[in-house]
């Protein structure tokens, strides 16, 4: 893309394009310049949007910050899927580049972009052509620890556009091995050895077990995953409470999955994952003993005792969560849960369904019912249909994500609004004066 000669902050006005548009439509449309609330919302929807493109531009880091948490307001607010079938390549390497160039935070920014565009785009070569392009600059941020507050977005980044685009088990699995080695790092390779922070295992374990859910134990590589069990055991012990619940979890749907063969080191055996009689009688002998230490580490956690200083409600949350365990390890129930969506009930009855969920949910955060209501590939996901209403129906309750991006006055929506309604007061009295009289040819 060429060198612009002149380019237009976020806050600019709109431009003579805009203006030739409103005019052409308003006199289509009637005497009096009227333009429907629909077109009217779309419109600056769209303006908002390219605006905060051309501010991406911009040289200025705190510019672009800017210009990116507003791109996430929009997306959160609404699915705007018009906006990125025109400019879903434009806002995609935009938002790369500031990965690449940025600071910390708008690093963090655009992985978060990013991850909201494919959920946008959904299942397709365009969600592809995000994997694809995204996997190499995320894996050169996650290998950079001098900014700490970068490496979960990127790992939700990778977790997001691996679940959207990965078709093939492999690419699936080559996006887990980058995640997997923040806290394995391959001796020899570029990732520097530095002790990870109980944050970063607790989402480092959580961004894994989100891309465990998409794959068949079929097709797993044995050679991958053998230690994987025994890791997340000895995470059952650690002091934090967030990596406990992280493990915990992991270990649920390992076991939900099967095939525990492909996840435990033991004895070697055949390459290709299968089952010998002679070796593998002491490898189900070994997986048996650490799933009967693993059955007591989640009882022991199940009932644990609040300590100094130990906030109750997430002592209340540790406990709830290793008693679901603990009853599917015993007894195979898993948990089931309720999440209202619109007056519809959104229900989990898997480990699977319930790590994707949470993983989701906090992905999206206030744009989470949003999307779960109007979303094709996350309806598909879960199973899930909401309420449509009709036209002359009832209106809708807004989202808080929406509150903030249609109704508060210093919201970037709002913004652009004035400046629309100004441009129509302008025109509208050029009109009344005469100076934009349409020549109307008689039949």
């Amino acid at each position: 893309m060429g060198k612009r000669s002149s380019q237009r902050k976020s806050t600019a006005m709109l431009d003579s394009d805009d203006t030739d548009s409103i005019e052409s439509t308003s006199t289509v449309q009637s005497d009096h310049m009227v333009v429907s609330s629909d077109e009217q919302v779309q419109f600056i929807k769209e303006s908002v949007l390219d605006q905060c493109l051309d501010a991406l531009y911009e040289k200025r880091g705190s510019t672009r910050e800017k210009a990116l948490a507003s791109v996430i307001e929009a997306f959160n607010g609404d699915l705007q899927h018009e906006f990125v079938e025109k400019k879903f390549a434009t806002l995609l390497h935009l938002c790369l580049s500031s990965m690449k160039r940025g600071s910390g935070k708008e690093t963090a920014l655009a992985a978060h972009v990013i991850g909201l565009l494919a959920l946008t785009t959904g299942p397709g070569e365009n969600a592809q052509e995000i994997l694809e392009d995204s996997v190499s600059p995320i894996s050169d941020g996650l290998k950079s620890r001098s900014d700490t507050s970068k490496i979960r977005p990127l790992l939700e980044c990778l977790a997001i556009v691996t679940f959207v685009g990965g078709d093939e088990p492999e690419e699936t699995e080559k996006s887990m091995q980058i995640i997997w080695q923040l806290v394995h790092p391959k001796l020899g390779s570029n990732v520097v050895p530095l002790k990870p922070s109980p944050a970063l295992i607790a989402a480092v374990v959580s961004a894994w077990s989100f891309l465990l859910t998409t794959m068949d134990k079929r097709t797993l590589n044995p050679k991958s995953w053998q230690q994987s069990i025994s890791y997340f055991s000895t995470l059952l012990d650690k002091d934090d409470r967030a990596v406990r619940i992280a493990a915990g979890e992991a270990l649920a749907l390992i076991f939900e999955i099967g095939n525990l063969e492909k996840f435990f080191s033991g004895s070697k055996g055949p390459s290709d994952g299968s089952v010998n009689e002679g070796t593998n009688s002491r490898d189900i002998a070994q997986i048996q003993g650490l799933r009967a230490k693993i059955v007591n580490q989640v009882r022991d956690l199940s009932v644990e005792a609040g300590g100094k200083g130990s906030a109750k409600k997430d002592l209340n949350s540790q406990r709830n969560t290793f008693r679901d365990i603990l009853d599917f390890l015993e007894d195979g129930y898993s948990p089931e849960t309720t999440t209202k969506i619109g007056g519809e009930s959104l229900i989990t009855t898997t480990w699977c369904e319930l790590i994707q969920l949470n993983f989701l949910k906090h992905f999206l955060g206030g744009g989470f019912i949003k999307h779960m209501q109007e979303n094709e590939l996350l309806h598909d996901v879960f199973g899930f249909k909401p309420k449509i209403k009709s036209l002359s129906g009832t209106e809708r309750r807004i989202t808080a994500a929406e509150k903030r991006f249609y109704k508060s006055p210093n919201s970037v929506y709002n913004k652009a609004r004035t400046q629309l309604l100004n441009k129509q007061r302008m025109f509208s009295q050029d009109r009344n004066a005469g100076h934009y009289a349409i020549a109307v040819e008689e039949v």
